[in-house]
């Protein structure tokens, strides 16, 4: 383990300057903050320092056509994608659109009726509610032939997506995506769900209604932590103002979710709440079944329908768990039995793995390993699988080089998706490691973990943890602060049910937990001085100043 140098002279002049603990400031230095001023403002993130959208191509053509279609009561049908970031862009437009006096009529693809995005079946069941214009959401890039379709039924389209854009034209309206050559809107990571509260803001201004737009905020702030959009920028800006507008509270789905999640609305959620607990409850539905319900409880408008709903959807949670569970272990079982934890990528299938958790299941094995892994369930002959990896690792590039052993492949740098032949999985493993294996600085091994500051003698534990709060939402591009504890006083230390690690420390005088997930074994080697790397967080069990350290890595001091 190698430990991070003590706070810099200028992490301690930035500490006084800004009114903050060492630990903090010593963060913000090593994360290339510098002007203090500049750094106040990234501090304070606010709607009125959001990107002026003007420049973003189509999006006057776009607000134009939508709302002519209010003025003249035309059906609109808002079509998004099944995961949380096309249901919540799809929720924020319906809501939008509705209450401009809209006649809107939302639907979602299926993972197991046609499939990503608009797929032949959903052309047929956006032909078959008769609209006049449909507007996608998180889809559609990639979707010309079935555009096509959609325009030869005469029905008008606008596409909002965020997904690369191919080189194929789209005969449409309007294609909003900050990815396109020429879109001049300089910043490129929102998602689907803010591209759809933009859009909503046109329309508002070409019909000059008074219409207040951020009750959606909620909406935003959860598409776009949940599909893991750089938390910088405007998605900064969006998404504090959407967890603030989350802690009230006022969406009767939200509440509900929160009450199944045991999750306290009011004690303020931050980006980690939304990512472990409110985003895979709504991606439960769609990864087991149909989608419909969550987006049915995002909209409810009672608590009394709400309620129902949520109960619907913990169903559909609990059920996942199980799934997800069985594909893991088998999926483990796979990766030893080929020693795949030596190769510089893992490509593991099996017959009758859910195409609903693939992709779960390729994030904790691309977490556990530290290197880009595919998991494909096949189905008889094809499979469809999820591709995941290493943090800044390009999935999408890899793929590219590795096309020549796959069906078909779509997505991001971050996340994607393929189709593959089970004839031809051996072949695509041995082309995905040999094209992993290229990437410079890329070793194909579990990195180590690395803290990038440590908890400064000086500062008290809990305001390092109340001063990381102005550093949220964390995420991707901003992630969570990672420290060490350096020279820790193990007091009590013990394996607790689920085989997790709990300990009671002693840090620079200040006690404080820890808890290190599936560490349990470790629980009677440990010495009595102890480096810990970990995350802090409030200890909310013991409440008042309590704090807790999230474990990733320790070792004898």
């Amino acid at each position: 383990m190698r430990l991070p140098e003590p706070a810099s002279d200028e992490a301690r002049s930035f500490a006084r300057a800004l009114s903050m603990s060492i630990t903090a400031a010593d963060v913000l230095v090593r994360r290339g903050h510098g002007d203090v001023e500049a750094t106040r403002r990234w501090l304070d993130p606010r709607l009125s320092h959001l990107t002026a959208p003007h420049d973003m191509a189509d999006r006057a053509l776009a607000a134009d056509r939508i709302a002519h279609a209010l003025r003249q009561r035309e059906r609109i049908v808002v079509f998004g994608d099944y995961d949380c970031d096309g249901i919540t862009a799809t929720a924020v437009l319906t809501e939008a659109l509705r209450a401009l006096g809209g006649d809107v009529v939302p639907l979602l693809a299926s993972r197991f009726d046609g499939g990503y995005g608009l797929s032949d079946v959903a052309v047929e069941r956006v032909i078959a509610a008769a609209p006049k214009l449909l507007v996608t959401c998180d889809c559609g890039s990639s979707d010309a032939p079935r555009l096509a379709r959609i325009k030869a039924a005469g029905i008008d389209a606008i596409v909002i997506d965020h997904h690369l854009v191919p080189n194929e034209p789209l005969d449409v309206v309007a294609f909003l995506n900050p990815h396109r050559p020429d879109c001049g809107f300089p910043y490129k990571g929102l998602a689907s769900c803010g591209l759809a509260l933009s859009i909503a803001a046109a329309v508002r201004a070409s019909l000059d209604a008074p219409l207040d737009l951020r009750p959606l905020l909620d909406l935003v702030a959860i598409g776009t932590i949940a599909d893991v959009a750089p938390l910088d920028g405007d998605n900064r800006a969006l998404v504090r103002a959407g967890l603030a507008m989350l802690q009230q509270a006022r969406r009767p789905g939200i509440r509900a979710l929160a009450e199944t999640a045991g999750l306290a609305l009011n004690a303020g959620p931050s980006a980690e709440d939304v990512s472990f607990r409110l985003a895979p409850r709504l991606n439960a539905p769609g990864r087991i079944g149909k989608p419909d319900i969550a987006l049915a409880l995002l909209l409810a408008r009672t608590p009394a329908e709400a309620r129902g709903i949520a109960a619907e959807v913990e169903q559909a949670q609990e059920m996942r768990r199980q799934v997800e569970r069985e594909v893991q272990e088998a999926a483990l079982r796979q990766v030893e039995e080929l020693g795949l934890a030596n190769a510089p990528a893992i490509v593991v299938a099996g017959e009758g793995w859910h195409p609903g958790v693939v992709g779960i299941v390729a994030g904790r094995l691309a977490a556990r390993f530290g290197k880009p892994t595919i998991v494909v369930g096949l189905e008889g002959a094809q499979g469809h699988g999820s591709v995941r990896g290493p943090r800044g690792f390009r999935l999408h590039d890899a793929l590219s080089r590795s096309a020549d052993a796959l069906v078909s492949f779509g997505g991001h740098q971050a996340a994607a998706g393929v189709v593959a032949e089970a004839s031809r999985i051996e072949k695509l493993r041995e082309r995905f490691a040999e094209e992993c294996a290229k990437v410079a600085g890329f070793e194909g091994e579990a990195t180590e973990i690395q803290a990038e500051a440590r908890l400064d003698e000086a500062d008290h534990p809990a305001r390092v943890v109340n001063d990381f709060m102005l550093l949220e939402p964390c995420g991707e591009a901003n992630p969570a602060p990672r420290l060490v504890l350096a020279d820790a006083r193990v007091r009590d230390a013990r394996e607790v049910k689920g085989g997790h690690l709990k300990l009671s420390l002693d840090v620079g005088g200040h006690p404080m937990s820890g808890f290190g997930m599936d560490m349990g074994s470790r629980a009677n080697s440990l010495p009595k001085r102890v480096h810990v790397i970990g995350s802090l967080r409030r200890d909310t069990w013991r409440g008042g100043d309590a704090v807790e350290v999230k474990i990733e890595a320790i070792e004898g001091a």
